[in-house]
């Protein structure tokens, strides 16, 4: 079985959580953080679907900053990561 390993962040809009892959910018939301995590699961699996129905997995995985190892992929790794205030 191969994988695919994503980032989720959830976030708290209103009365509902928003759950978003970043790397490949598909997103979902639930009442509860386990709920929004659940339909960004089955968001990005339909999303995996189309493109490997199309042929573009491997394309569309490579342009979100994944790297294929053995017959897994594995997200971009970043070396550093910090919050920047900037003057608006």
């Amino acid at each position: 079985m191969h994988q695919l390993k994503i980032k989720v962040e959830v976030f708290k809009e209103d009365d509902l959580y928003v759950a978003l892959c970043p790397s490949l910018n598909v997103s979902s939301f639930g009442e509860s953080i386990d709920e929004a995590k659940k339909a960004l699961v089955e968001a990005v699996e339909i999303f995996i679907e189309e493109c490997s129905e199309m042929g573009t997995l491997d394309e569309v995985l490579e342009e979100s900053g994944f790297t294929k190892k053995d017959q897994d992929w594995l997200p971009r790794q970043a070396v550093s990561e910090e919050h920047v205030a900037l003057a608006i």
